[in-house]
Protein backbone atom coordinates (compact mmCIF):
# COMPACT_ATOMS: atom_id res chain seq x y z
CA UNK A 1 0.00 0.00 0.00
CA UNK A 2 2.83 2.08 0.94
CA UNK A 3 4.50 1.42 -2.47
CA UNK A 4 1.58 2.10 -4.25
CA UNK A 5 0.92 5.82 -2.74
CA UNK A 6 4.64 6.37 -2.91
CA UNK A 7 4.12 6.14 -7.03
CA UNK A 8 1.06 7.98 -7.27
CA UNK A 9 3.19 11.23 -5.50
CA UNK A 10 6.09 10.51 -7.46
CA UNK A 11 3.60 11.00 -10.77
CA UNK A 12 2.17 14.02 -8.92
CA UNK A 13 5.20 15.01 -8.51
CA UNK A 14 6.42 14.81 -12.14
CA UNK A 15 2.87 15.55 -13.73
CA UNK A 16 2.99 12.43 -14.84
CA UNK A 17 -0.41 11.60 -13.86
CA UNK A 18 -2.40 14.19 -15.88
CA UNK A 19 -0.30 13.04 -18.55
CA UNK A 20 -1.37 9.84 -18.47
CA UNK A 21 -4.68 11.10 -18.18
CA UNK A 22 -4.88 13.39 -20.78
CA UNK A 23 -3.48 10.40 -23.11
CA UNK A 24 -6.84 8.19 -21.67
CA UNK A 25 -8.78 10.84 -23.16
CA UNK A 26 -7.06 11.32 -26.59
CA UNK A 27 -7.37 6.78 -26.95
CA UNK A 28 -11.10 7.21 -25.46
CA UNK A 29 -12.07 9.86 -28.04
CA UNK A 30 -10.52 8.23 -31.29
CA UNK A 31 -12.15 5.42 -30.22
CA UNK A 32 -15.13 6.93 -30.40
CA UNK A 33 -14.61 8.68 -33.54
CA UNK A 34 -13.23 5.43 -35.21
CA UNK A 35 -16.54 3.55 -33.95
CA UNK A 36 -18.44 6.34 -35.67
CA UNK A 37 -16.75 6.29 -38.99
CA UNK A 38 -16.98 2.03 -38.81
CA UNK A 39 -21.06 2.30 -38.48
CA UNK A 40 -21.15 5.42 -41.34
CA UNK A 41 -18.69 2.98 -43.52
CA UNK A 42 -20.97 -0.24 -42.67
CA UNK A 43 -24.70 2.10 -43.38
CA UNK A 44 -23.08 3.51 -46.59
CA UNK A 45 -22.13 0.32 -47.78
CA UNK A 46 -25.42 -1.27 -46.84
CA UNK A 47 -27.29 1.46 -48.67
CA UNK A 48 -25.27 0.93 -51.82
CA UNK A 49 -26.28 -2.70 -51.66
CA UNK A 50 -29.60 -1.92 -51.30
CA UNK A 51 -29.58 0.67 -54.17
CA UNK A 52 -27.95 -1.95 -56.63
CA UNK A 53 -30.51 -4.85 -54.99
CA UNK A 54 -33.50 -2.57 -55.53
CA UNK A 55 -32.20 -1.07 -59.25
CA UNK A 56 -31.77 -4.88 -59.83
CA UNK A 57 -35.36 -5.45 -59.24
CA UNK A 58 -36.48 -2.79 -61.51
CA UNK A 59 -34.59 -3.91 -64.22
CA UNK A 60 -35.50 -7.46 -64.08
CA UNK A 61 -38.72 -6.27 -63.99
CA UNK A 62 -38.30 -4.10 -67.49
CA UNK A 63 -36.79 -7.37 -68.70
CA UNK A 64 -40.00 -9.64 -68.07
CA UNK A 65 -42.12 -6.35 -69.87
CA UNK A 66 -39.65 -6.70 -73.24
CA UNK A 67 -39.75 -9.88 -73.40
CA UNK A 68 -43.53 -10.36 -73.18
CA UNK A 69 -43.71 -7.65 -75.44
CA UNK A 70 -41.29 -9.25 -78.30
CA UNK A 71 -43.44 -12.13 -78.19
CA UNK A 72 -46.40 -10.23 -79.96
CA UNK A 73 -44.47 -7.48 -82.27
CA UNK A 74 -45.54 -8.11 -85.99
CA UNK A 75 -43.79 -5.68 -87.83
CA UNK A 76 -39.30 -5.66 -87.80
CA UNK A 77 -39.69 -2.30 -87.48
CA UNK A 78 -41.41 -2.46 -83.68
CA UNK A 79 -39.46 -5.65 -82.97
CA UNK A 80 -36.11 -4.40 -83.36
CA UNK A 81 -36.54 -1.42 -81.20
CA UNK A 82 -38.61 -3.47 -78.46
CA UNK A 83 -34.78 -5.46 -78.97
CA UNK A 84 -33.21 -2.99 -78.17
CA UNK A 85 -34.55 -1.85 -75.06
CA UNK A 86 -34.44 -5.83 -74.06
CA UNK A 87 -30.75 -5.83 -74.41
CA UNK A 88 -30.26 -2.94 -72.99
CA UNK A 89 -32.15 -3.26 -69.83
CA UNK A 90 -30.20 -6.40 -69.52
CA UNK A 91 -26.94 -5.03 -69.62
CA UNK A 92 -28.00 -2.71 -66.98
CA UNK A 93 -29.34 -5.78 -64.41
CA UNK A 94 -26.17 -7.68 -64.98
CA UNK A 95 -23.97 -4.31 -64.33
CA UNK A 96 -26.13 -3.62 -61.12
CA UNK A 97 -26.19 -7.81 -60.29
CA UNK A 98 -22.26 -7.75 -60.19
CA UNK A 99 -22.63 -5.03 -57.15
CA UNK A 100 -24.26 -7.67 -54.72
CA UNK A 101 -21.54 -9.26 -51.73
CA UNK A 102 -23.40 -12.52 -53.34
CA UNK A 103 -21.66 -15.58 -54.85
CA UNK A 104 -24.03 -18.32 -54.51
CA UNK A 105 -25.24 -20.39 -57.36
CA UNK A 106 -28.38 -19.23 -57.73
CA UNK A 107 -27.44 -15.63 -58.21
CA UNK A 108 -24.53 -17.41 -60.90
CA UNK A 109 -27.32 -18.70 -62.65
CA UNK A 110 -29.39 -15.00 -62.86
CA UNK A 111 -25.92 -13.35 -64.16
CA UNK A 112 -25.64 -16.22 -67.04
CA UNK A 113 -29.31 -15.53 -67.93
CA UNK A 114 -29.15 -11.93 -68.24
CA UNK A 115 -25.60 -12.17 -70.27
CA UNK A 116 -27.55 -14.71 -72.73
CA UNK A 117 -30.73 -12.32 -73.11
CA UNK A 118 -28.50 -9.75 -74.02
CA UNK A 119 -26.87 -11.56 -76.40
CA UNK A 120 -30.08 -12.92 -77.92
CA UNK A 121 -32.06 -10.15 -77.74
CA UNK A 122 -29.05 -8.39 -80.05
CA UNK A 123 -28.90 -11.02 -82.53
CA UNK A 124 -32.38 -10.96 -82.74
CA UNK A 125 -32.93 -6.93 -83.66
CA UNK A 126 -30.10 -7.53 -86.33
CA UNK A 127 -32.41 -9.97 -87.71
CA UNK A 128 -35.22 -7.09 -87.42
CA UNK A 129 -33.26 -4.22 -88.45
CA UNK A 130 -32.75 -6.63 -91.92
CA UNK A 131 -36.16 -6.82 -92.27
CA UNK A 132 -36.44 -10.25 -91.51
CA UNK A 133 -39.51 -11.46 -88.90
CA UNK A 134 -38.49 -13.18 -86.15
CA UNK A 135 -38.96 -17.41 -87.08
CA UNK A 136 -41.68 -19.60 -85.01
CA UNK A 137 -38.66 -21.33 -83.27
CA UNK A 138 -37.18 -17.40 -81.94
CA UNK A 139 -40.57 -16.88 -80.57
CA UNK A 140 -40.76 -20.19 -78.26
CA UNK A 141 -37.10 -19.41 -77.49
CA UNK A 142 -38.71 -15.86 -76.18
CA UNK A 143 -41.41 -17.22 -74.57
CA UNK A 144 -39.37 -19.69 -72.64
CA UNK A 145 -36.86 -16.77 -71.68
CA UNK A 146 -39.98 -14.79 -70.43
CA UNK A 147 -40.91 -17.97 -68.28
CA UNK A 148 -38.05 -17.93 -66.78
CA UNK A 149 -37.90 -13.93 -66.40
CA UNK A 150 -41.07 -14.57 -64.48
CA UNK A 151 -39.71 -16.98 -62.14
CA UNK A 152 -37.07 -14.55 -61.65
CA UNK A 153 -38.40 -11.47 -60.83
CA UNK A 154 -41.28 -13.16 -57.89
CA UNK A 155 -37.56 -14.47 -56.41
CA UNK A 156 -36.21 -11.54 -56.49
CA UNK A 157 -39.49 -9.84 -55.05
CA UNK A 158 -39.11 -12.47 -52.06
CA UNK A 159 -35.54 -11.53 -51.34
CA UNK A 160 -37.17 -8.10 -51.22
CA UNK A 161 -39.41 -9.16 -48.73
CA UNK A 162 -37.01 -10.84 -46.81
CA UNK A 163 -34.61 -7.84 -46.86
CA UNK A 164 -37.38 -5.35 -45.79
CA UNK A 165 -38.24 -7.08 -42.83
CA UNK A 166 -34.62 -7.37 -41.81
CA UNK A 167 -34.18 -11.29 -41.54
CA UNK A 168 -31.01 -10.47 -43.31
CA UNK A 169 -28.48 -7.53 -44.15
CA UNK A 170 -25.41 -7.38 -46.42
CA UNK A 171 -23.06 -6.66 -44.54
CA UNK A 172 -23.91 -10.34 -43.00
CA UNK A 173 -22.96 -11.51 -46.50
CA UNK A 174 -19.72 -10.05 -46.56
CA UNK A 175 -18.53 -11.74 -43.39
CA UNK A 176 -20.01 -14.85 -43.78
CA UNK A 177 -20.26 -15.37 -47.28
CA UNK A 178 -22.52 -17.82 -48.88
CA UNK A 179 -23.23 -19.64 -46.07
CA UNK A 180 -25.11 -17.03 -44.15
CA UNK A 181 -27.20 -16.50 -47.11
CA UNK A 182 -28.27 -19.78 -47.21
CA UNK A 183 -29.18 -19.00 -42.79
CA UNK A 184 -30.54 -15.87 -42.99
CA UNK A 185 -33.08 -15.79 -45.83
CA UNK A 186 -36.64 -17.02 -45.41
CA UNK A 187 -37.55 -20.28 -46.18
CA UNK A 188 -39.77 -19.60 -49.06
CA UNK A 189 -36.31 -17.80 -50.68
CA UNK A 190 -34.82 -20.89 -50.50
CA UNK A 191 -37.33 -23.00 -51.67
CA UNK A 192 -37.71 -20.03 -54.99
CA UNK A 193 -34.28 -20.34 -55.53
CA UNK A 194 -34.72 -24.13 -55.68
CA UNK A 195 -36.95 -24.34 -57.92
CA UNK A 196 -35.13 -21.36 -60.20
CA UNK A 197 -32.25 -24.04 -59.84
CA UNK A 198 -33.87 -26.49 -61.24
CA UNK A 199 -36.16 -24.48 -64.39
CA UNK A 200 -32.41 -23.16 -65.02
CA UNK A 201 -31.56 -26.45 -66.35
CA UNK A 202 -34.39 -27.16 -68.79
CA UNK A 203 -34.34 -22.93 -70.04
CA UNK A 204 -30.36 -23.57 -70.10
CA UNK A 205 -30.83 -26.54 -73.23
CA UNK A 206 -32.04 -24.05 -75.57
CA UNK A 207 -30.18 -24.17 -78.60
CA UNK A 208 -29.73 -20.56 -80.08
CA UNK A 209 -28.46 -19.50 -83.72
CA UNK A 210 -25.78 -17.28 -81.97
CA UNK A 211 -22.84 -17.12 -79.40
CA UNK A 212 -25.07 -17.40 -76.47
CA UNK A 213 -26.62 -20.81 -77.24
CA UNK A 214 -25.20 -23.48 -74.17
CA UNK A 215 -22.93 -25.57 -76.44
CA UNK A 216 -20.58 -22.23 -77.19
CA UNK A 217 -21.22 -20.28 -73.96
CA UNK A 218 -19.62 -23.15 -72.44
CA UNK A 219 -16.06 -24.07 -71.32
CA UNK A 220 -15.20 -26.62 -74.26
CA UNK A 221 -11.84 -25.98 -75.54
CA UNK A 222 -12.09 -28.00 -79.00
CA UNK A 223 -8.41 -27.57 -79.42
CA UNK A 224 -7.25 -28.95 -76.11
CA UNK A 225 -7.57 -32.87 -76.33
CA UNK A 226 -6.69 -35.59 -74.62
CA UNK A 227 -6.05 -37.00 -71.20
CA UNK A 228 -4.75 -35.45 -68.36
CA UNK A 229 -0.92 -35.80 -67.81
CA UNK A 230 0.96 -35.64 -64.37
CA UNK A 231 3.77 -33.08 -63.49
CA UNK A 232 6.63 -35.90 -64.45
CA UNK A 233 4.80 -36.25 -67.49
CA UNK A 234 4.71 -32.72 -68.89
CA UNK A 235 8.30 -32.55 -68.11
CA UNK A 236 8.87 -35.06 -70.91
CA UNK A 237 6.66 -32.79 -73.07
CA UNK A 238 9.20 -30.11 -72.49
CA UNK A 239 12.47 -32.23 -73.06
CA UNK A 240 10.68 -33.44 -76.24
CA UNK A 241 9.59 -29.73 -77.35
CA UNK A 242 13.09 -28.02 -76.72
CA UNK A 243 15.47 -31.44 -77.18
CA UNK A 244 16.93 -32.79 -73.95
CA UNK A 245 20.46 -32.49 -76.09
CA UNK A 246 19.77 -28.52 -75.12
CA UNK A 247 18.63 -28.73 -72.26
CA UNK A 248 21.32 -27.71 -69.25
CA UNK A 249 19.02 -27.48 -66.33
CA UNK A 250 14.85 -27.58 -65.74
CA UNK A 251 13.14 -26.74 -62.70
CA UNK A 252 9.38 -27.15 -61.81
CA UNK A 253 7.52 -23.83 -61.02
CA UNK A 254 3.95 -25.19 -59.75
CA UNK A 255 0.55 -25.65 -61.30
CA UNK A 256 -1.44 -23.08 -62.61
CA UNK A 257 -4.58 -23.82 -61.84
CA UNK A 258 -6.55 -20.81 -62.22
CA UNK A 259 -5.29 -19.96 -65.61
CA UNK A 260 -7.57 -19.71 -69.11
CA UNK A 261 -5.87 -22.98 -69.88
CA UNK A 262 -4.43 -24.68 -66.30
CA UNK A 263 -0.62 -25.62 -67.06
CA UNK A 264 2.31 -27.03 -65.74
CA UNK A 265 5.57 -24.05 -65.73
CA UNK A 266 8.73 -24.64 -65.89
CA UNK A 267 12.21 -22.83 -66.43
CA UNK A 268 14.65 -24.47 -68.70
CA UNK A 269 18.28 -22.89 -68.93
CA UNK A 270 20.02 -24.08 -72.27
CA UNK A 271 23.57 -24.46 -72.70
CA UNK A 272 24.14 -20.72 -73.82
CA UNK A 273 22.75 -19.63 -69.97
CA UNK A 274 19.79 -18.33 -71.55
CA UNK A 275 16.60 -18.72 -69.63
CA UNK A 276 13.36 -20.24 -71.33
CA UNK A 277 10.31 -20.31 -69.60
CA UNK A 278 7.84 -22.95 -71.11
CA UNK A 279 4.20 -24.16 -70.27
CA UNK A 280 2.16 -27.35 -70.60
CA UNK A 281 -1.45 -27.85 -70.71
CA UNK A 282 -2.80 -30.69 -68.13
CA UNK A 283 -5.38 -31.68 -70.44
CA UNK A 284 -4.01 -33.58 -73.35
CA UNK A 285 -0.07 -32.50 -73.10
CA UNK A 286 0.10 -28.92 -75.47
CA UNK A 287 2.51 -26.55 -75.45
CA UNK A 288 0.56 -23.46 -74.58
CA UNK A 289 3.65 -21.27 -73.88
CA UNK A 290 7.34 -20.43 -74.54
CA UNK A 291 9.39 -17.22 -74.19
CA UNK A 292 13.07 -17.32 -74.75
CA UNK A 293 15.24 -14.59 -72.96
CA UNK A 294 17.85 -13.40 -75.08
CA UNK A 295 18.47 -9.95 -76.79
CA UNK A 296 18.31 -9.79 -80.41
CA UNK A 297 20.99 -6.46 -81.53
CA UNK A 298 20.81 -7.31 -85.41
CA UNK A 299 18.11 -7.87 -88.08
CA UNK A 300 19.71 -10.20 -90.86
CA UNK A 301 16.71 -12.31 -92.15
CA UNK A 302 14.40 -10.86 -94.19
CA UNK A 303 10.22 -10.64 -93.15
CA UNK A 304 9.90 -13.15 -95.73
CA UNK A 305 12.46 -15.71 -93.91
CA UNK A 306 11.16 -15.02 -90.58
CA UNK A 307 7.44 -16.02 -92.13
CA UNK A 308 8.95 -19.19 -93.71
CA UNK A 309 11.14 -20.29 -90.46
CA UNK A 310 7.56 -20.04 -88.38
CA UNK A 311 5.73 -21.61 -90.74
CA UNK A 312 8.57 -24.73 -90.92
CA UNK A 313 8.71 -24.84 -87.07
CA UNK A 314 4.99 -25.21 -86.61
CA UNK A 315 5.03 -27.87 -89.01
CA UNK A 316 7.85 -29.64 -87.24
CA UNK A 317 5.76 -29.09 -83.86
CA UNK A 318 2.77 -30.54 -85.28
CA UNK A 319 0.83 -27.63 -86.42
CA UNK A 320 0.29 -27.77 -89.53
CA UNK A 321 -1.36 -26.02 -92.65
CA UNK A 322 -1.08 -22.35 -90.78
CA UNK A 323 -1.04 -19.27 -92.77
CA UNK A 324 1.65 -15.99 -91.91
CA UNK A 325 -1.50 -13.44 -91.34
CA UNK A 326 -0.06 -10.16 -89.22
CA UNK A 327 3.10 -9.41 -87.51
CA UNK A 328 4.43 -6.94 -85.40
CA UNK A 329 8.65 -5.92 -85.20
CA UNK A 330 10.25 -4.88 -81.62
CA UNK A 331 13.74 -4.92 -80.67
CA UNK A 332 15.34 -7.27 -83.25
CA UNK A 333 12.02 -10.01 -82.71
CA UNK A 334 9.24 -10.33 -85.08
CA UNK A 335 5.68 -11.68 -83.35
CA UNK A 336 3.72 -13.55 -86.45
CA UNK A 337 0.07 -14.52 -86.04
CA UNK A 338 -0.32 -17.72 -88.03
CA UNK A 339 -4.06 -18.89 -88.51
CA UNK A 340 -5.02 -22.10 -89.41
CA UNK A 341 -6.12 -22.48 -93.07
CA UNK A 342 -8.78 -25.42 -94.17
CA UNK A 343 -9.50 -25.93 -97.85
CA UNK A 344 -8.03 -22.05 -98.33
CA UNK A 345 -10.51 -21.29 -95.79
CA UNK A 346 -8.64 -18.69 -93.28
CA UNK A 347 -9.86 -19.60 -89.54
CA UNK A 348 -9.09 -16.90 -87.72
CA UNK A 349 -10.53 -17.65 -84.21
CA UNK A 350 -7.06 -20.97 -84.53
CA UNK A 351 -4.65 -18.49 -84.14
CA UNK A 352 -0.70 -19.10 -83.05
CA UNK A 353 1.82 -16.58 -82.46
CA UNK A 354 5.53 -16.87 -83.23
CA UNK A 355 8.17 -15.00 -81.87
CA UNK A 356 11.12 -14.92 -84.59
CA UNK A 357 14.76 -13.60 -84.05
CA UNK A 358 15.98 -11.26 -86.65
CA UNK A 359 19.42 -11.53 -86.67
CA UNK A 360 19.64 -15.82 -86.71
CA UNK A 361 15.60 -17.19 -87.36
CA UNK A 362 16.09 -18.84 -84.10
CA UNK A 363 12.43 -18.90 -82.98
CA UNK A 364 12.13 -17.66 -79.66
CA UNK A 365 8.53 -17.70 -78.57
CA UNK A 366 5.29 -19.72 -79.56
CA UNK A 367 1.64 -18.96 -77.82
CA UNK A 368 -1.07 -21.02 -78.78
CA UNK A 369 -4.12 -20.12 -76.52
CA UNK A 370 -6.57 -19.04 -79.39
CA UNK A 371 -5.82 -22.29 -81.24
CA UNK A 372 -6.06 -24.49 -78.06
CA UNK A 373 -9.51 -22.56 -77.36
CA UNK A 374 -10.64 -23.46 -80.83
CA UNK A 375 -9.25 -25.65 -83.23
CA UNK A 376 -11.59 -27.82 -85.16
CA UNK A 377 -12.86 -28.78 -88.41
CA UNK A 378 -15.59 -26.92 -89.39
CA UNK A 379 -18.14 -27.32 -92.11
CA UNK A 380 -17.85 -24.80 -94.76
CA UNK A 381 -19.99 -26.14 -97.36
CA UNK A 382 -22.70 -24.07 -96.14
CA UNK A 383 -22.31 -21.12 -98.44
CA UNK A 384 -25.62 -19.85 -100.28
CA UNK A 385 -24.19 -16.87 -102.06
CA UNK A 386 -21.19 -16.57 -104.85
CA UNK A 387 -18.15 -14.74 -104.43
CA UNK A 388 -19.36 -11.90 -107.28
CA UNK A 389 -23.09 -11.63 -105.16
CA UNK A 390 -21.18 -10.91 -102.30
CA UNK A 391 -18.99 -8.44 -103.91
CA UNK A 392 -22.46 -6.53 -105.33
CA UNK A 393 -23.03 -4.71 -102.08
CA UNK A 394 -19.31 -3.43 -101.59
CA UNK A 395 -18.69 0.02 -101.51
CA UNK A 396 -17.81 1.44 -105.27
CA UNK A 397 -14.82 3.30 -104.18
CA UNK A 398 -13.26 0.40 -103.05
CA UNK A 399 -10.34 -1.05 -105.35
CA UNK A 400 -10.40 -4.78 -104.27
CA UNK A 401 -6.84 -5.90 -104.36
CA UNK A 402 -7.50 -10.24 -103.15
CA UNK A 403 -10.37 -12.12 -102.33
CA UNK A 404 -10.86 -15.05 -100.15
CA UNK A 405 -12.95 -16.66 -97.91
CA UNK A 406 -12.64 -17.15 -93.58
CA UNK A 407 -14.12 -17.78 -90.40
CA UNK A 408 -13.99 -15.00 -88.27
CA UNK A 409 -14.84 -14.65 -84.66
CA UNK A 410 -17.73 -12.30 -83.17
CA UNK A 411 -17.19 -10.94 -79.68
CA UNK A 412 -20.04 -13.47 -78.69
CA UNK A 413 -17.27 -16.14 -79.27
CA UNK A 414 -19.19 -17.60 -82.48
CA UNK A 415 -18.09 -17.71 -85.83
CA UNK A 416 -19.36 -17.05 -88.97
CA UNK A 417 -17.98 -17.87 -92.59
CA UNK A 418 -17.54 -15.07 -94.53
CA UNK A 419 -16.35 -13.65 -97.70
CA UNK A 420 -13.04 -11.61 -97.33
CA UNK A 421 -12.59 -8.63 -99.59
CA UNK A 422 -9.05 -6.81 -99.00
CA UNK A 423 -8.91 -3.42 -101.08
CA UNK A 424 -8.04 0.39 -100.79
CA UNK A 425 -9.98 3.57 -100.29
CA UNK A 426 -7.77 6.79 -101.42
CA UNK A 427 -4.88 5.46 -99.12
CA UNK A 428 -5.84 3.35 -96.69
CA UNK A 429 -6.45 -0.81 -96.74
CA UNK A 430 -9.29 -2.14 -95.73
CA UNK A 431 -10.83 -5.47 -95.39
CA UNK A 432 -14.29 -6.14 -95.62
CA UNK A 433 -16.25 -9.55 -94.36
CA UNK A 434 -19.40 -10.30 -95.98
CA UNK A 435 -21.45 -13.10 -94.49
CA UNK A 436 -21.44 -16.23 -97.13
CA UNK A 437 -25.00 -16.76 -95.80
CA UNK A 438 -27.13 -14.16 -96.92
CA UNK A 439 -24.71 -11.50 -98.07
CA UNK A 440 -25.00 -9.39 -94.70
CA UNK A 441 -21.46 -6.89 -94.31
CA UNK A 442 -20.25 -8.40 -91.32
CA UNK A 443 -17.45 -6.44 -89.97
CA UNK A 444 -14.69 -3.90 -91.53
CA UNK A 445 -10.92 -3.48 -90.27
CA UNK A 446 -8.16 -1.13 -91.65
CA UNK A 447 -5.17 -2.24 -92.47
CA UNK A 448 -2.37 -0.30 -90.68
CA UNK A 449 1.32 -0.66 -92.65
CA UNK A 450 4.00 0.40 -90.34
CA UNK A 451 7.97 0.37 -90.47
CA UNK A 452 7.39 -2.23 -87.62
CA UNK A 453 4.21 -4.37 -88.92
CA UNK A 454 1.35 -4.78 -90.58
CA UNK A 455 -1.88 -4.46 -88.09
CA UNK A 456 -5.45 -4.18 -87.88
CA UNK A 457 -7.93 -2.35 -86.12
Amino acid sequence: MNKLIDWKNRLKKGHMLSVICALLVIVAALGIILYQKQREYRQASENSYNMAFYELVDYVQNVETYLAKSMISSTPEHGAETLTHLWREANLAQAYLSRLPIESQELENTEKFLNQVSDYSYTLSRKNIYNEKLSQEDLKNLKDLHQYSIELENTLNQLSEDLNSGRFAWRELTKKGTIAFAQQVDNISKESFSNLEENFHEYSGLIYDGAFSEHITGSEQKGLTGEEIQEEQAKQKVEEFIGKDKIKEIANLGYSENATIPVYDFSITNHKDETIHISISKKGGHIVSMNTNREVNAEIISQEEANSKGKAFLEEKGFPDMKETYYLKQEGIVTINYAYSQNDVVMYPDLIKVKVALDNGEILGIETTGYLNNHTQRDISQVKITKEEAKKDLNQDLDVQSEGMAVIPTEWKSEILCYEFKGKVDDKEFLVYINAQNGREEDILIITNTPNGTLTM
